[in-house]
């Protein structure tokens, strides 16, 4: 079988427990290449920012306006019309329209530097976080359209240090049914995996063969995360439940004395700080990274060359 199909063997266990260690949350961090934190935010958080998310959406007609807001259905007659362009734009599920006013989310950027994310990648690192700007919003729009994102490795994508990590926070509750996040345990030993190519967000695949890994996955409740290393292949599940729409959160972060790529300080997407900007309330979420003094690693697209697959 496809190693990249097959079914997951382990169920995600909660770490929460290991926040009150650091010295056994680096160690399992390091085995597993992952964590998964129950109930890590207040449910009244996640749904106040998938809200405002919504309230975007709503305003494009996208959602199905006789269904409850917070419910999250499409207006699938608006968005069975839509192109694959139109939907897999950027890879994020939607078009650049909306994509684009939900980057102007102050806070969309502000979960970001939530002190207790902040303060569980301080314990992780062992020292001073620095959270990336270039914050991601995965607002998956129902279609039959929509490419499914392929097992990959985020260092492919991000670079810089290798110790970058990735915080997956869905908005909302997002069982199994629909799409959520799995992760190929202990991936991360693996080193840096060849790549094919893929129409999913990215565009590229790692390629799985002859690796033992077991995927492990399990259905997220508003205010769990996932928190992954660059290396940690991953990958999400189709979503099977109609008319639904799928919002999640990908956040990065490294330790602040690490090297780092210059792309990951600028917006995700073809926009401009200064203009996503506009009438934010906070100036200290503005242009933060410019107190840090950074060794700059330049992007290196060899990694990317794409090889065939084969079995």
């Amino acid at each position: 079988m496809d190693p990249a199909i097959k079914p997951a063997t382990r169920a995600f266990e909660d770490a929460t427990p290991l926040l009150a260690a650091p010295e056994e949350l680096r160690l399992e961090a390091a085995k597993k290449g992952y964590l998964f934190f129950k109930h890590f935010f207040t449910r009244e958080e996640i749904m106040a920012l998938r809200l405002q998310i919504l309230n975007v959406l709503q305003d494009e007609n996208l959602l199905d306006p006789s269904m409850p807001l917070v419910d999250g259905y499409g207006n699938q007659p608006l968005i069975d019309v839509m192109t694959m362009e139109e939907l897999n734009w950027n890879g994020i599920g939607t078009t650049q329209q909306v994509y684009h006013k939900v980057q102007k989310l102050e806070a969309f950027h502000a979960f970001a530097h939530h002190p207790k994310l902040i303060g569980l990648f301080d314990a992780l690192f062992g020292e001073r976080t620095f959270p990336h700007p270039r914050n991601i919003a995965r607002i998956m729009l129902p279609s039959d359209k929509l490419n499914v994102t392929p097992p990959h490795q985020d260092f492919l994508h991000i670079q810089g240090s290798s110790n970058t990590w990735t915080c997956w926070a869905p908005m909302g509750d997002v069982p199994l049914a629909l799409g959520s996040l799995s992760i190929l345990e202990g991936s991360n030993d693996g080193g840096l995996l060849q790549v094919t190519g893929n129409p999913g967000a990215g565009g590229l695949e790692s390629i799985l063969c002859g690796l033992g890994y077991e995927w492990a996955e399990g259905d997220y409740e508003a205010g769990d995360i996932v928190i992954f290393n660059s290396m940690t292949v991953h990958k999400a599940l189709p979503n099977q439940l109609p008319g639904r729409v799928r919002l999640s959160l990908d956040l990065r972060f490294q330790p602040a004395s690490q090297p780092i790529e210059n792309a990951s300080l600028l917006p995700h997407g073809p926009f401009e700080w200064d203009e996503l900007y506009e009438g934010w309330a906070c100036e200290d979420l503005q242009f933060y990274w410019k107190k840090e003094q950074f060794t700059f690693l330049p992007f290196d697209e060899s990694i990317r060359w794409q090889k065939d697959k084969i079995c």
